[in-house]
């Protein structure tokens, strides 16, 4: 296992990331415990959740059970020091999460002391805005997302009244270091100006959806990534599974996530399945697994702090950590390319 430095922080990471939203719904406790176990003793030392979390499917019921799972297993096994923990507060749209105000100061102070209980621990290592007020073009949103609508000083004012929460969380000792999720170029550098210019907490990453289907990050924020330090923690690196080959013509296994979520918030669509077959097939005829591959591929981008892997049982999460050992031949690395270049973003 490989481990990477969070942005200027000095924190470091294994280049494999526990994701846990399936735990709560999808996975019992129990089955949560072994996959840290195990996790863990594989060498991954940093694990990201949020409050919103399971998310298989979101509901009020399941709402804060992940970092309540986490928190129990803490408390079992006294490992806290050993794990780098990453947590996240949820912005507008949920009814049932304040009542689905935007995030505010206010919020994020609140929203830190919920977790810190919550995961019986007495401080968090990334404490991450899950989205942003203002709107953006992540989770399938790209077709709508209209930055000519936003109020730019209210966003700036917005920004610099979380900073200064965040501040003061750190300063509490309750926080070591500050991410961003689902964010663009602009909003990651104004943050990154906004703290330098005024002592607050500087950025260390981003937490944005990044895979063989959806890669965005190349292009600017790719610039950002290397000039300003700020890593990429990317999430559904195996776009909900589908680069796992087992949704392929039509294909819904039982227990899936595609079997609960429909189609995966958005990704399962047809015109995903030309490229999806295509490095399949890549991975195949090398003598690869899918997922494997697929996560390898990301794990060879400059700008990867670290890749988030998703698991619902202990076979997939021994495919998915058992990436970190696989080394993509120039061979692989031309013919994804070439894959690329036919289509630069399925989903």
């Amino acid at each position: 296992m490989k481990y990477n430095t969070l942005g200027r922080t000095g924190i470091s990471v294994s280049e494999i990331c526990l994701g846990t939203m399936t735990w709560g719904s999808q996975n019992s406790e129990a089955e949560a415990f072994a996959q840290m176990d195990y996790a863990v003793e594989n060498g991954v030392n940093f694990f990201d959740t949020a409050e919103l979390y399971p998310t298989t499917p979101l509901s009020p019921e399941t709402y804060t059970l992940t970092e309540k799972i986490i928190g129990n297993w803490f408390a079992k096994t006294g490992k806290r020091k050993d794990v780098v923990l990453a947590t996240k507060v949820a912005g507008a749209g949920r009814s049932y999460i304040r009542e689905g105000r935007p995030i505010t100061g206010q919020t994020v102070i609140e929203a830190v002391d919920a977790s810190l209980t919550r995961l019986q621990t007495d401080y968090i290592d990334l404490f991450q805005i899950h989205w942003p007020n203002r709107g953006h073009y992540h989770f399938r949103q790209v077709w709508t997302y209209d930055p000519s609508t936003q109020d730019r000083q209210a966003a700036i004012d917005g920004m610099l009244e979380k900073l200064e929460a965040l501040d003061v969380c750190v300063k509490a000792g309750k926080i070591r270091a500050i991410g961003l999720s689902n964010e663009t170029t602009w909003g990651t550098q104004k943050f990154i100006s906004l703290a330098e210019s005024r002592g607050l907490p500087r950025v260390a990453t981003v937490q944005n959806e990044y895979n063989l289907l959806y890669r965005t990050h190349d292009l600017d924020m790719a610039e950002l990534s290397h000039h300003e330090e700020v890593g990429l923690l990317a999430y559904s690196p195996l776009a909900g599974g589908i680069l796992s080959g087992k949704y392929l013509d039509g294909q819904k296994p039982a227990g899936s996530r595609a079997s609960i979520n429909g189609d995966i918030g958005g990704r399962l669509k047809p015109m995903q399945e030309p490229a999806t077959r295509a490095y399949v097939d890549i991975a195949r005829n090398h003598g690869l697994d899918p997922s494997q591959m697929a996560l390898a591929f990301c794990l060879t981008r400059p700008f990867m702090a670290s890749v988030i892997i998703g698991a619902t049982s202990m076979e997939q999460l021994k495919i998915d950590i058992g990436s970190a050992d696989i080394t993509l031949s120039e061979d692989v690395l031309r013919e994804i390319a070439k894959v690329h270049r036919m289509y630069p973003m399925a989903i």
